[in-house]
């Protein structure tokens, strides 16, 4: 699994690769941790690479979404492949973020 953090102006892009898993969690919720305190940014989570993410990993699109929204940020989910989309749709996620 790996997370990469790029940033231009108001855009923050987290491009997640390989599985995010419950042994992946831990290294991934430290790497996305400067997306908890942007404040007024768009807040791109691509998942280009992502092959599979699991309960662990909703939880942390999850806080990304919720500390967003506190301090006037928008999280968009990019590309996801249709393993992940059914996850999506199965846990009501599919709801929650905008999906590009």
């Amino acid at each position: 699994m790996e997370t990469t953090i790029q940033q231009s102006g108001n855009q923050i892009i987290a491009s997640f690769s390989g599985r995010l898993d419950t042994a992946a969690a831990v290294p991934a919720a430290e790497a996305v941790k400067p997306l908890l305190e942007a404040e007024n940014s768009e807040i791109i989570l691509d998942c280009t690479h992502l092959e599979y993410i699991s309960s662990s990993g909703l939880r942390i699109f999850l806080s990304i979404r919720k500390e967003a929204a506190a301090h006037g940020s928008k999280v968009i989910v990019r590309n996801i492949n249709a393993d992940i989309r059914q996850v999506f749709m199965m846990t009501g996620f599919i709801s929650l973020f905008e999906i590009q």
